[in-house]
């Protein structure tokens, strides 16, 4: 059995204190309502802690794939390494280049 990743070991842990439960029993085939119980609110709930524990933002239409421990796992390591979403504030635009000067003729 391959070594878990750090981030699935945060997820479990983040799983387990929620559920108040035992991480190690929380495996990543568990579905999150059937096998763990967790019903829309709560799942919410927990992708928003999440969220905050690797600095992330979860778009409201990548919600629906995320259905069990695995789904969440693979999601979160695959954002990890990417660049954060854009600021709400544009960025700023790189000063104009003046043309250089034409040479004269002589």
């Amino acid at each position: 059995m391959p070594a878990e990743s750090d981030i699935a070991v945060r997820i479990r842990t983040a799983l387990g204190e929620y559920l108040k439960r035992d991480p190690a029993s929380i495996e990543p085939r568990h579905a999150l309502r059937e096998d763990l119980g967790l019903d829309s609110m709560a799942t919410i709930e927990l992708l928003f802690k999440i969220e905050e524990v690797f600095d992330l933002q979860i778009p409201d239409q990548d919600l629906q794939q995320l259905t069990k421990v695995s789904d969440v796992i693979a999601y979160v390591e695959g954002r990890v390494g990417r660049p954060a979403a854009p600021a709400s504030k544009p960025p700023a635009k790189p000063p104009a280049q003046r043309p250089a000067p034409r040479k004269k003729k002589g």
